[in-house]
């Protein structure tokens, strides 16, 4: 009985401890790493830092000073150098620290270790970043952050500025579009593509811009945001109305800019080199950020007059995309395919789209459609996400760098709140005005009385 009454005093505290550190590494990572994977973590890191680096190839033979001091004062072997290691800073994702290269190092070699040091130290993955000449810095992920998103604090917005997504290295992946004017974005059915896009419009929301939807899926996308939308098209037939009015717009803006310049009016628009944002205040208009969703069903003819419609609807996003930037017009292009196969003007218009976000495809060739020509290593990437993930995406630029992020959730009715909220914020622009959506009036609710009404009687 005594043996039995000391097992579990002690068995018993250490099996509620065991299980309730597995159920918190399971259910709260970012508690458990903080708790309990952290200080392991960097004990690990300190205790075989300089053997790690022996092992990955990362150290250099010593300086003849420091054989010469090593020699003079004692009689131990002399060891290579590893790289100078810095501070390290813990974060509540992993850890940081900078190492400064020995001569003759290059980042691309403790990139090509960062495999062997994330398994030398027990994390997630190790990210390389280059900080200035001779020195780096690595990014110690100790858990998947991509499982369960949590954006970070500090996301780096701003104006044309919204953080969308989370990155695999727990930065937030910020859609900048004063850097990135024009983005392709594609995915399957229920990959995560209108989460990314529900995020785009209610981050824009609450900034002085104009936000223009082409959704022609009869606006089941777009039309929650309506009391937010400065135009909206929901077909073919009002999208061939809606877009040269986004041309002629563009065209104002540029004669807004020829004449504060003085720049000659029969200038031709390619060869103005300034843009809206060399203007007064004052004097600049709204930027305009375009959505166009389901962008092949713009594409899409039945009869020669509908073949007519689609060139010229596709000359004037090819327009928009080489020439809207200046003029403070961004497109913001989503699809499930987007290629040579929709027909004349597409390859070329993809060509204008510099950043490129790739959800879940159902074939290779959507993937290589969107990063192929990029970044084609990113292309396995996209084609091994898996199903059980929607929201989880590889993001690109012509840069060639590539990421895999993930959007967190955010309900349809959340964003359209934003978008009501926001209502107030929708710029007066003349040329949109007849495009402008019907605001839904939202039924008042009344609460029937605690006690009914007795009539009076003689």
């Amino acid at each position: 009985m005594t043996d039995l009454t000391t097992l579990l005093e002690v068995g018993g505290p250490l099996a509620a401890l065991g299980g309730g550190t597995a159920y918190t590494r399971a259910k709260y990572p970012a508690v458990y790493w903080s708790a309990v994977g952290g200080p392991i973590s960097t004990a690990r890191l300190l205790s075989s830092y300089s053997s790690v680096m022996e092992a990955c190839g990362l150290t250099v033979a010593p300086s003849r000073l420091r054989v010469l001091a090593v020699k003079a004062t004692t009689r131990r072997e002399v060891r290579p150098a590893p790289p100078r290691r810095g501070i390290i800073r813990p974060t509540s994702t992993g850890l940081r620290l900078r190492l400064r290269l020995a001569p003759g190092q290059e980042p691309a070699d403790v990139a090509a270790s960062a495999e062997r040091l994330r398994h030398a130290w027990g994390v997630h993955a190790v990210y390389v970043t280059t900080v200035k000449p001779g020195v780096v810095e690595l990014r110690l992920v100790g858990y998947d952050v991509l499982r369960r998103v949590r954006m970070p604090r500090n996301t780096g917005s701003g104006f044309l500025k919204v953080p969308v997504a989370l990155r695999e290295d727990a930065t937030p992946f910020v859609r900048d579009y004063r850097t990135v004017p024009h983005q392709l974005t594609l995915g399957a059915t229920l990959s995560g593509k209108s989460m990314y896009l529900r995020h785009l419009v209610a981050g824009l929301a609450r900034q002085p811009v104009a936000l223009v939807g082409i959704d022609c899926k009869r606006g089941v996308e777009l039309a929650p945001f309506a009391a937010r939308l400065s135009a909206l098209a929901t077909d073919p037939d009002e999208a061939a109305e809606l877009l040269p009015a986004l041309v002629k717009e563009m065209e104002d803006r540029y004669d807004l800019i020829k004449a504060r310049q003085g720049i000659a009016p029969d200038t031709p628009d390619e060869e103005i080199t300034s843009d809206i944002w060399g203007l007064p205040e004052s004097e600049r208009p709204t930027p305009v950020v375009l959505f166009v969703d389901e962008v092949a069903e713009l594409f899409l003819t039945a009869t020669r007059k509908d073949e007519e419609r689609r060139d010229e609807m596709v000359t004037q996003l090819i327009r928009l995309a080489q020439l809207g930037r200046a003029a403070g017009i961004y497109l913001e292009v989503c699809g499930q395919r987007f290629g040579a196969e929709l027909g004349k003007g597409a390859t070329m218009l993809r060509a204008q789209l510099t950043g490129r976000v790739c959800h879940r495809v159902n074939d290779e060739a959507s993937a290589k459609m969107a990063l192929g020509d990029i970044a084609p290593e990113a292309v396995s990437a996209a084609c091994a996400i898996a199903p059980e993930l929607p929201g989880l995406a590889v993001a690109g630029d012509t840069s060639g760098g590539w990421s895999r992020i993930r959007t967190p959730y955010l309900s349809l009715g959340d964003a359209a709140e934003i978008c009501r909220e926001s209502a107030h914020l929708v710029p007066d622009l003349a040329a949109l005005k007849p495009f402008r959506p019907a605001i839904p009036v939202r039924p008042v609710e009344t609460s029937a009385p605690a006690v009914l009404p007795r009539p009076v009687t003689d």
